[in-house]
């Protein structure tokens, strides 16, 4: 009867995900600009993935679903143009003359890239560059430019895009705290924009505020438990993602990008599961740290293959972990205050513990088989 109940529950569920099907997981969107700056002179390069250049260019010339390197060869003039109207770089409020070269490719952790090597003719020695990237812009405004600028034997590091507009880099008296306030500001959009890591932080946390008993949920009495286990939940997860997190970032441990996504998915699917036939229901900060472990290795998508000195990806990593915790808890400090005023009402123990949690359960199905068959 009650796989039959879950089934009734995932049926009209599933109706909900045309509504959802544009809030696809999140599988990161960034470019990685990495520029150095020689007298008058810029040099660098310019990574972009593949499916972006495709959404911004239309390199798949057959249609058949796939961009091949005649695709991508045949399009480079297209490529070269697009990026060079939406990357433009100045020193000291005069434009720099933007070249692109051949196109090649790069294979990372999330796919391929389109590798474009540039040199910019500034005029006069550079003391102050200015960096106007808005590159998908107009096609997915989530999308972020990771930059790495190195002049004078520093680096410095930013995130471009995302509406920001221009940024100025001085480079006479560098920030290395720019640097770690953007990564932070990324950290924070990045736990926002993730709704596959909030869902399952969710999951967790929606029978805070009750307790299984005698075969069904019922309110906590007073606040106390509910707000120990919501502190339990919490910091083991934080804990958990922190460790592989830097565990990535420093290529200490490494994992796929589909494995990684896949059984992000399926986390939640456990998560939301247990809510609704409850197996561990005292001890659920025990699952968020073993799932969140592998979240870890979401967050590090951002992260990864920057190609860093260790100093600028510290206080980078830092930025952005701090970044995630804030936006985390931010989530935590709207839903759980409402969820604590609802725990006693039909609403919330017959509507949305079963099929609040059903309707979790389905979607991160769905993204399960796109990231396992995809």
């Amino acid at each position: 009867m009650r796989l039959a109940a879950a089934a009734r529950h995932c049926g009209l569920a599933l109706l909900l995900l045309g509504l959802a099907a544009p809030l696809q997981a999140h599988v990161a969107s960034n470019g990685f600009l990495e520029a150095e700056v020689n007298g008058a002179t810029v040099s660098g390069t310019l990574e972009i993935n593949v499916r972006d250049a495709e959404m911004a260019v239309g390199l798949d010339a057959n249609r058949d679903g796939r961009v091949t390197w005649g695709e991508v060869r045949s399009a480079s003039a297209a490529i070269n143009r697009y990026l060079g109207s939406h990357l433009q770089l100045s020193a000291q409020g005069a434009a720099c003359v933007l070249r692109f070269g051949d196109v090649r490719i790069n294979e990372r952790v999330d796919g391929n890239y389109l590798w474009e090597p540039f040199t910019a003719g500034c005029g006069a020695t550079v003391q102050r560059l200015g960096i106007d990237y808005r590159i998908l812009d107009e096609e997915d405004p989530s999308h972020r430019g990771l930059l790495a600028l190195r002049a004078g034997g520093t680096t410095q590091t930013a995130v471009l895009g995302a509406a920001g507009g221009p940024q100025q880099f001085d480079l006479a008296a560098p920030s290395a705290w720019r640097g770690f306030t953007q990564y932070l500001h990324a950290g924070v959009w990045h736990i926002w924009d993730g709704i596959d890591h909030l869902l399952f932080l969710v999951s967790l946390l929606l029978p805070a505020v009750l307790v299984w008993r005698g075969g069904r949920w019922a309110a906590v009495p007073v606040a106390r438990p509910a707000l120990l286990s919501i502190l339990k939940v919490v910091t083991a997860f934080t804990i958990a993602h922190s460790i592989t997190l830097s565990l990535a970032v420093f290529d200490v441990v490494r994992l796929p990008s589909r494995l990684t996504e896949s059984v992000i998915a399926a986390s939640i699917i456990v998560g939301a599961l247990n809510n609704v036939f409850p197996v561990v229901t005292e001890a659920r900060w025990r699952v968020a740290f073993a799932f969140g472990l592998l979240h870890g290795f979401g967050f590090a998508a951002v992260l990864s293959d920057m190609g860093l000195p260790r100093d600028a990806r510290v206080l980078s990593l830092f930025g952005f972990n701090l970044g995630v915790e804030l936006g985390q808890l931010a989530v935590v400090a709207a839903v759980m205050p409402v969820a604590y005023l609802l725990r006693r009402t039909r609403f919330y123990q017959r509507g949305v513990m079963p099929w609040g949690s059903t309707a979790i359960a389905c979607l991160a199905l769905v993204w399960f088989v796109q990231r396992a068959m995809g």
